[in-house]
């Protein structure tokens, strides 16, 4: 069942590590994981953008920020593709990276590893029902803390390596995934530049 592992990774995640270890599904099974958890932040961000808005000022009312419900759905298709296309280009590094330190995953596990790893960052996007950016932010900061946390406990485990080489790879792969957060934010000021930017109401 897809999705079977979220309860998991929340509750106990070594163990469900163990569990995905041991039980590896399809490659379409981990892709479809991650096409449903992209859906969230992707979905919130048109939401809380064509119809809560955006509170960017210390809550006047002057300072709400509300996008045309046509560019708040370009936005969140564009999104959409975005995430769901950086979490494969990152199981792709992880699983050139792995050959670096002795380890031989196939696509399968590296998707495995970068999808579940990714989902708590993605199921922060429920922060956007409260659309103040100070508090988006604290919950964005939390889901990434615990996704970084999730990379360094499934790491070893998933590649059948040592806690210290594990360590140093979590942590390539952690500065090899701010490299497309970088690039990915360099291709939206790209199309902004090029007139495919949002439209306010």
């Amino acid at each position: 069942m897809i999705l079977n592992h979220l309860w998991g990774i929340y509750t106990h995640p070594k163990e469900e590590w163990k569990s995905i270890d041991t039980k590896h599904e399809s490659y379409f099974y981990a892709l479809s994981h991650i096409m449903i958890i992209a859906l969230i932040p992707s979905g919130m961000a048109y939401y809380a953008s064509a119809y809560l808005g955006w509170d960017i000022g210390a809550g006047s009312t002057a300072d709400t920020i509300r996008l045309t419900q046509q560019s708040a759905m370009a936005m969140s298709v564009a999104m959409y593709a975005g995430l769901v296309a950086g979490v494969v280009a990152l199981a792709v590094l992880i699983h050139e990276l792995a050959q670096t330190f002795d380890a031989t995953p196939n696509y399968t596990q590296s998707l495995e590893i970068a999808a579940y790893t990714a989902t708590p960052l993605f199921m922060a996007g429920f922060g956007a029902f409260y659309p103040q950016l100070w508090f988006l932010m604290s919950v964005v900061l939390l889901g990434l803390s615990y996704s970084v946390y999730l990379l360094y406990t499934g790491v070893p485990i998933m590649l059948h390596i040592p806690e210290e080489k594990g360590f140093i790879f979590s942590s390539s792969v952690v500065t090899c995934g701010l490299v497309l957060m970088v690039i990915l934010m360099a291709g939206s000021v790209i199309l902004w530049s090029i007139g495919f930017g949002p439209q306010y109401m």
